[in-house]
């Protein structure tokens, strides 16, 4: 008979709320091999396959979130809404589970939701420095709010708030002590096929890819190359084509749909530019990155602005407005990357900052709980 503790964890829409769901979820297998851990998620979204690609169950919803820019577009939303509650009211019914996470995404919401009206425990785990209005909600009937920000008692109750950081993945979270570290980002650099010897520039536009980032990227290509800084592009899968088809091949420069040696990528990169989606800031901080960031204007409640400005104002990275990126992001690379006292200090500051043990203290606060022995 299965004795360890049953727990579902819903989110999912982008790598940023599907990487720490995974790395809670393997934090729990760790320490109780018996656990029985599942899934909820968005049918047709990536953690339908990220989430079995990492060796779990999901159980799909047909939930969707509200288009800004198409009304018309969520025409379908209530009825999508309806059916996910009474698909989730059923499945956890039948799980019976001991606790519910929510790690973001609209797939979250649901299952969170449902989890309340039944009476099981709920975790919410807020990782941008700005709450979404669904979990503010959630949080009156939540048990523990794991966030990533300090000050977050603005939108929650300050007894269930804990300070654990956003989980990232293990061989991320280990880079500050592998062999893979700043010290040896030479060696870094051969293995991801680079010249050890030149300056290396990561671009990340999400899991997704970022149009406006990919545009300033290309308009900026030649300045960089002149000056024989190396590129390792992730572009997204949706821009692969496009890009690939109107990009001169170079040595500096290798491009790709999606990276799965992050840990390498980012131990080689003397600069990382990217989107400032919570995951990947605390993925950047853990690796001690020197981060340009160019928050997306288009999320909800502009809340990676307020993720980069966090930062920003701890001395852990560089803001710059995507209306702005264009104009702005050559001259600010070509400068930074020969200022090796600017690097150095972004690097410190955002290793200061980081949490790379968030996943074990976010079951730390299970376990002080004791949400399976209620």
């Amino acid at each position: 008979m299965h004795r360890g503790p049953k727990i579902v964890i819903s989110g999912g829409g982008t790598g940023g709320h599907i990487f720490p769901a995974v790395s809670i979820a393997k934090e729990i297998i760790k320490k109780y091999p018996d656990a029985l851990i599942q899934f909820i998620g968005a049918n047709g979204r990536m953690e339908m396959e990220r989430i079995p690609e990492a060796g779990f169950p999901i159980f799909g919803i047909n939930i969707a979130g509200f288009q800004r820019k198409s009304i018309l577009k969520n025409i379908d939303l209530p009825i999508k809404l309806i059916s996910s509650i009474i698909k989730v009211f059923k499945f956890l019914k039948k799980i019976k589970p001991d606790a519910v996470i929510g790690t973001g995404g609209y797939v979250s919401g649901p299952s969170l939701f449902v989890a309340q009206l039944l009476g099981i425990p709920t975790i919410i785990q807020e990782q941008n420095s700005l709450a979404g209005w669904t979990n503010r909600i959630l949080s009156r009937k939540a048990r523990i709010i794991c966030v990533a920000y300090p000050k977050m008692e603005r939108f929650f109750s300050e007894k269930k708030i804990h300070l654990t950081g956003n989980p990232v993945r293990e061989n991320i979270a280990n880079i500050k002590s592998n062999d893979l570290h700043k010290k040896n980002s030479s060696r870094a650099k051969t293995l991801l096929g680079f010249d050890p010897k030149l300056p290396l520039i990561l671009i990340l536009g999400g899991s997704q890819g970022a149009r406006a980032i990919n545009k300033s990227v290309q308009n900026n290509l030649n300045l960089w190359e002149n000056k024989k800084i190396q590129i390792l592009w992730q572009c997204g899968e949706y821009y692969i084509d496009e890009l690939s088809g109107t990009i001169s091949k170079s040595k500096y420069l290798k491009i790709e749909p999606f990276l799965k040696n992050m840990d390498k990528a980012y131990t080689a990169a003397d600069i990382v530019i990217s989107r400032a989606g919570a995951g990947t800031i605390s993925e950047i901080c853990c690796a001690g990155c020197a981060a340009i960031l160019i928050p997306s204007p288009n999320v909800a409640e502009d809340h990676q602005t307020q993720n980069a400005r966090s930062l920003v104002d701890q001395k852990a990275a560089i803001f710059i407005n995507e209306k702005n990126s264009e104009s702005d992001l050559g001259l600010i690379v070509s400068e930074l990357i020969t200022n090796t006292k600017k690097l150095v200090s972004l690097r410190s500051n955002a290793l200061n900052i980081s949490k790379p043990n968030a996943a074990a203290e976010i079951l730390n606060q299970l376990e002080n709980h004791w949400l399976w022995k209620n």
